[in-house]
């Protein structure tokens, strides 16, 4: 492999970071105290989301844990019931989703509450949401954002410099992190803390 094309991969990365602090950079700071409200006040955080979307809400429920909360990722065998008094945290860029909407729906009708990390507030899911954190997209444009994320990869709908929803997923991973370390700090909460309720059987 020649100079040329391992600098390529370089400045793709570039193009990606400089992005993300582009997106941070508009990222309303009522949503995300919003969003922190919800987090600590819920009962219960169930997170899902779709392909990429659900690693990011995988590993957001992990933290979640690791700072003591009660965490579970919808879909898991071992997630308890959702009651009146939990909240659900979804992971669609597109707000469409329709797996992730119809649970979503779920659960609202027994009485919990939906936080949405989207690039697409008004959107089905943005509009039944307590909370919504905007993440601005660079996908193409879709016709049927309702389709199911795994069609949409298999189609190979979403054009740009990186593939396939990459930059809202990536930037979904970065403000999670960013906000477990925000909530850290409000509930003086250390990394050795952290570590204490990490895997140790693994």
């Amino acid at each position: 492999m020649n100079d040329r094309k391992s600098n390529n991969v370089q400045d793709k990365m570039k193009l990606m970071a400089s992005t993300i602090t582009a997106t941070a950079n508009v990222i309303s700071d009522d949503e995300v105290n919003a969003f922190i409200r919800e987090l600590l006040g819920a009962e219960r955080l169930y997170v899902l989301g779709a392909g990429r979307s659900g690693l990011v809400a995988k590993a957001f429920a992990m933290r979640l844990m690791h700072l003591g909360l009660k965490s579970y990722v919808v879909g898991e065998t071992i997630t308890p019931a959702m009651k009146e008094g939990d909240t659900i945290v979804a992971y669609s860029g597109s707000g469409e989703t329709k797996s992730i909407a119809e649970l979503c729906e779920t659960a609202k009708r027994i009485g919990g509450k939906i936080c949405l990390i989207t690039s697409n507030k008004d959107s089905r899911i943005g509009r039944i949401a307590d909370s919504v954190v905007v993440i601005e997209s660079h996908r193409d444009a879709v016709n049927d954002e309702s389709a199911e994320y795994e069609v949409r990869q298999m189609m190979g709908e979403h054009r740009s410099f990186a593939p396939l929803g990459t930059i809202f997923e990536t930037t979904a991973m970065v403000f999670s992190d960013a906000v477990i370390s925000a909530i850290m700090e409000i509930i003086h909460v250390e990394e050795k803390d952290l570590k204490g309720r990490h895997a140790n059987i693994e």
